[in-house]
């Protein structure tokens, strides 16, 4: 569950940056910044980000589940093909 919370907010903030950066750039002078809708849309942001996660989970937590999964199983399960034992052609 650790796993989940810290890719989570990983992603959150990135989403956050990534929208603060995108409002900053349509402006074409500082001054001509407004900050409080540069504020306002990305926390809005962050907080859809950190919904769709809850609600959809993450790529990145699960394919490192399945690693973990598959790291349990015994290695006897991987058969050998016909012929390639002890130089057997």
């Amino acid at each position: 569950m650790y796993d989940f919370w810290k890719a989570t907010s990983i992603r959150a903030l990135r989403t956050i940056c990534q929208t603060a950066i995108a409002i900053i750039g349509t402006a074409t002078l500082m001054s001509d910044v407004n900050w409080q809708m540069v504020v306002s849309a990305s926390a809005l942001a962050g907080i859809l980000s950190v919904l769709t996660s809850i609600a959809t989970g993450l790529p990145e937590v699960e394919y490192q589940r399945h690693i973990y999964m598959s790291a349990d199983e015994p290695e006897d399960s991987v058969i050998e093909e016909e012929g390639e034992q002890d130089g057997e052609e």
